[in-house]
């Protein structure tokens, strides 16, 4: 069992920034955001294989966002510049500890990831 806490999250305005925290009981092999509005589908954003700090982001994410990890103290991290209103959502983080990912490369389902935080909410107004 892997216990994961967000923390970070809050209200900004549009094109301001936030840095969201997740603290992790143990190591993971693969770890990533996800993202929630109501009535949406949860949606990958972005993850780090920690073995190599390989990362992956989605395409509304990428050049905004940044995932990275302090792998000493299971630690991952998500920057996030430029925020637009669409960015609002509950923000969870997930791990999971098997490999399997590095053969199917499905780094942003949900279903492929075993361990959840509660989330935080972030919040982007216009």
């Amino acid at each position: 069992q892997v216990d994961l806490a967000e923390s970070g999250g809050g209200s900004v305005q549009a094109g301001g920034s936030l840095r969201l925290s997740c603290a992790a009981s143990s190591s993971n092999s693969f770890m990533a955001w996800f993202r929630q509005s109501p009535g949406k589908e949860r949606e990958g954003v972005a993850a780090i294989y920690t073995g190599t700090a390989t990362t992956y982001y989605a395409d509304p994410v990428k050049g905004r966002f940044t995932i990275s990890q302090d792998n000493a103290n299971n630690t991952l991290y998500l920057q996030m510049n430029s925020l637009k209103p669409e960015d609002t959502a509950m923000y969870y983080c997930a791990a999971d500890q098997r490999l399997r990912l590095l053969f199917n490369r499905r780094f942003l389902f949900a279903n492929e990831y075993t361990y959840w935080g509660q989330g935080t909410q972030v919040t982007v107004s216009s």
